[in-house]
């Protein structure tokens, strides 16, 4: 069953952070397929299905730090094999904007990523990595990434939010009737 976890924090003061991307992601994708994620322990989740093809959104309710607890919860709950695991993640390392889906690849200082990798002990899965950019001196990283997105930049993020989604539901889920 392909698997879709968005990464983030879960207090609503963080809610439209940079570093909740994953989770606002996931939520767009969730709205976009009539899916109402569930509060289950934590992680918000639901299985979608069209005929016989099943798959996972879910979005974890521990902070971002701890986000391989919930993850390994999630991978063996519900037996997912990594190369159907995506997880969706902001990332410093590209243009805002800018995305890319890849396996395999280390956590790039990412702390939710370390702690996925860390939990799993394993980093075979997949990584829909997409750009927040990267701040200016003398933002530090920490507080870059928990600011909002300012309204221009906005416009950009949800652009590329449906972008992705698109791919997602065509080559990745596959078409939902």
């Amino acid at each position: 069953m392909k698997t879709i976890i968005g990464l983030g924090n879960p207090d609503s003061n963080y809610q439209n952070n940079r570093h909740n991307l994953g989770h606002q992601f996931v939520a767009y994708l969730s709205q976009e397929l009539s899916i109402k994620l569930q509060n289950k322990k934590k992680i918000l989740a639901q299985i979608g299905q069209d005929g016989r093809k099943k798959f996972l959104l879910a979005i974890p309710t521990t902070y971002m730090n701890e986000s391989g607890l919930a993850v390994q919860k999630i991978v063996n709950f519900y037996k997912i094999n990594f190369d159907n695991l995506y997880i969706v993640h902001d990332d410093l390392d590209l243009e805002l904007g800018n995305w890319k889906i890849q396996f395999n690849r280390g956590s790039a200082g990412h702390n939710g990523i370390k702690s996925i990798i860390q939990n799993l002990n394993s980093r075979q899965f997949w990584r829909i990595r997409i750009g927040i950019g990267h701040p200016l001196p003398p933002i530090p990283v920490e507080n870059f990434v928990l600011q909002n997105f300012s309204n221009p930049e906005k416009v950009i993020i949800n652009q590329t939010i449906k972008t992705i989604s698109q791919k997602i539901l065509t080559d990745i889920i596959g078409p939902i009737a």
